[in-house]
């Protein structure tokens, strides 16, 4: 069966429970809009937050719907969705979304990279947001460098906000005693929790709202398998 055909027989004018839903369509419970919350405060400070979760929380939702309120002409938003780049590929990426031309050696490309960030906020007025996703995945190595990155201008306050979106083991391992110069710099560290029978309901009418079935498709007893299940 195609997609337009089971679009056509349920009613859908979209499919629901798209990835590509725009933010102001999703559907926030109260940790998600915590979260935000908490994203919105690390960027406005220019400071270093954590943001972990399950698989399947809603980590990544959180992140676009806080990113989505900032005003695209003062940030830079500059998204790595895969960690395991290593570290030069991670500055890679960020002196390439700010315009340069990456450095070959990587402790040139480290101070290029710094400089860049810090000239994004100085000459150009736009605050660059470095958000690493499945920060889980990075090595204690990567996470230290990390925090190398955040110690440029220290005296003179933060030229970038970080945020790094993870599973729960991220959070256990900044506690160890070898990132604990990480841990302290980190200025917010939230968990998103999963959603409540309620909440799961609003999220199932919700979604099915925004692709066209204002009507009940599920029983109540289905959403309660739903969220059982989930």
């Amino acid at each position: 069966m195609s997609i337009d055909t089971l679009q056509s027989h349920y009613g859908f004018t979209r499919m629901p429970f798209a990835r590509d839903i725009p933010p102001q369509a999703l559907h926030p419970h109260p940790s998600h809009r915590e979260a935000i919350a908490r994203i919105d405060w690390c960027v406005s400070q220019r400071q270093l937050g954590v943001i972990s979760g399950e698989v399947g929380a809603g980590k990544t939702v959180a992140v676009r719907a806080a990113l989505a309120q900032l005003e695209p002409s003062r940030h830079q938003i500059i998204y790595i969705p895969d960690p395991t780049i290593t570290m030069r590929g991670i500055h890679t990426q960020i002196v390439t979304a700010l315009g340069g031309t990456p450095a070959f050696f990587s402790g040139v490309l480290s101070s290029q990279t710094a400089a860049l960030l810090a000239g994004e906020l100085d000459e150009r007025a736009r605050l660059p947001v470095v958000v690493i996703d499945e920060a889980h995945l990075l090595t204690n190595t990567d996470l230290e460098s990390l925090r190398m990155l955040t110690n440029v201008a220290m005296d003179t306050g933060s030229h970038f906000a970080m945020l790094l979106i993870g599973q729960p083991t991220l959070r256990r391992r900044l506690k160890l005693a070898v990132l604990a110069a990480l841990d302290q710099r980190i200025s917010t560290c939230y968990t998103i929790t999963g959603m409540n029978a309620a909440d799961t309901t609003d999220y199932i009418r919700q979604h099915l709202k925004f692709a066209g079935r204002s009507d009940p498709l599920f029983s109540d007893d289905a959403i309660q398998a739903i969220h059982l299940a989930s």
